[in-house]
């Protein structure tokens, strides 16, 4: 059974304003599905998964459109660099928007493509894997603002909200009857197979596996990267290096400390967070909701699939991320995150326990100091099951109200 996206109305929003739209994201994350389901019926759907049609392609990449014509949905547009151009003299030879949707799940390839080719014609959208939204069917279309949650807004009583963390959001994981255990084994795999080779030169995939693992036993902290070389036996460039490749092929989310130019006491050391907790689980081997809720991961499992869930919610809302970041300063003052809304700061907190106080609240006053800013209305996520004031400004709600 096909589940909503949260994204569809802003792709179809695209296609009204941009001649080319382009939609990333991971692997598997259910960007053709997406597609399909919501783009109108006279479009043609081509893979570049198909070897012969790249051998084609690549003999002469004029006759790809001679034989598809437009409206043109084209998966894996990053195995066809040579089609750019050609669908750069395409869009450019007519007036209508929204004839030629693309997706692609390496950001290097597609958007040097794009940069080189297609500025100006395109509109590009991130999907990831399913939100907590989708998953209860409670769409909101729009991006989480700390705000006062009344009852009515909640939904997703049913959720076993451990069981959905440890086992993860692909699409194909909806399926009670997939082994997560071998979906994931299967999707690094063919990730490190074809994603990774493609983007950097790995002589020992062994060696890129464990820097995954260390990568995922790190996730909800600051990014060390002298501590994961040191992990993994290898330099610093090439940690720095293949980042960038989890990055870039959207397994991870590097998260910016919030900074102003006039403030030199913040932090600017990022923090890394895996996109999709259950990929982090597997690489940690928690093999169960019950041992990962009572183990040494579980607070910076459950702050990860909070953060995750606020940024699928900027991503499937078309917003910028950059409105995203977190708070830690010289005296060692962090908040988790920190959401901005043009000159409010809406601080957010993230804590495991099902009943917080106004302790948790003790670093908010640090944006007090921040000139230019002011203070908006706050969040703590914790597992409470009903929402209610800490203070007059802040309040504790639970995960399902993101």
């Amino acid at each position: 059974m096909y589940i909503e996206r949260e994204m569809q109305p802003i792709l179809d929003s695209y296609r009204d304003q941009f001649k080319v739209v382009l939609v990333t994201g991971a692997r598997q994350v259910g960007k053709t599905t997406m597609l399909r389901h919501t783009l109108p019926d006279d479009f043609s759907y081509v893979s570049l998964d198909d070897l012969e049609l790249l051998a084609r392609i690549q003999d002469d990449s004029a006759l790809f459109f001679m034989e598809n014509e437009l409206p043109l949905a084209i998966d894996e547009i990053q195995y066809a660099p040579e089609l750019f151009m050609r669908i750069k003299r395409v869009v450019d030879d007519t007036q209508a928007k929204g004839g030629v949707v693309l997706t692609g799940s390496q950001t290097y390839q597609l958007m040097k493509g794009v940069s080189e080719s297609l500025a100006g014609r395109v509109g590009i959208l991130e999907l990831s894997s399913l939100s907590l939204r989708e998953v209860m069917g409670q769409l909101k279309h729009r991006p989480f603002v700390p705000h006062k949650v009344s009852e009515r807004e909640l939904g997703g009583d049913g959720i076993d909200l451990w069981r959905h963390i440890q086992r993860g959001s692909m699409p194909e994981l909806a399926d009670p009857q997939i082994d997560p255990y071998a979906y994931y084994s299967s999707y690094i795999r063919t990730y490190i197979e074809r994603d990774v080779r493609d983007l950097v030169k790995v002589h020992d995939e062994r060696k890129f596996y464990d820097f995954m693992v260390a990568c995922a036993a790190r996730t909800g902290q600051l990014l060390n990267l002298s501590d994961i070389a040191s992990t993994v036996g290898a330099d610093t460039t090439t940690i720095q290096g293949w980042v960038s490749v989890l990055q870039a092929s959207g397994i991870i989310h590097i998260l910016r400390p919030f900074f102003t130019n006039t403030s030199k006491r913040l932090a600017k050391t990022p923090k890394l967070y895996f996109f999709d907790t259950g990929l982090a689980c597997h690489l940690t081997a928690w093999s169960s909701a019950e041992t990962l809720r009572r183990g040494a991961m579980a607070g910076h499992m459950f702050e990860t699939f909070v953060v995750s869930e606020v940024l699928k919610s900027y991503l499937n809302s078309g917003k910028d991320l950059r409105n995203v970041s977190f708070y830690r300063d010289s005296r060692k003052r962090e908040i988790d995150l920190v959401i901005q809304e043009e000159d409010v700061l809406h601080p957010v907190e993230v804590k495991m326990a099902a009943s917080v106080t106004r302790d948790a609240l003790k670093n908010f006053a640090a944006l007090e100091g921040l000139a230019g800013f002011q203070v908006g209305f706050g969040a703590v996520v914790c597992q409470t099951e009903r929402p209610y004031l800490v203070a007059e400004s802040v309040q504790a709600i639970p995960v399902r109200a993101l």
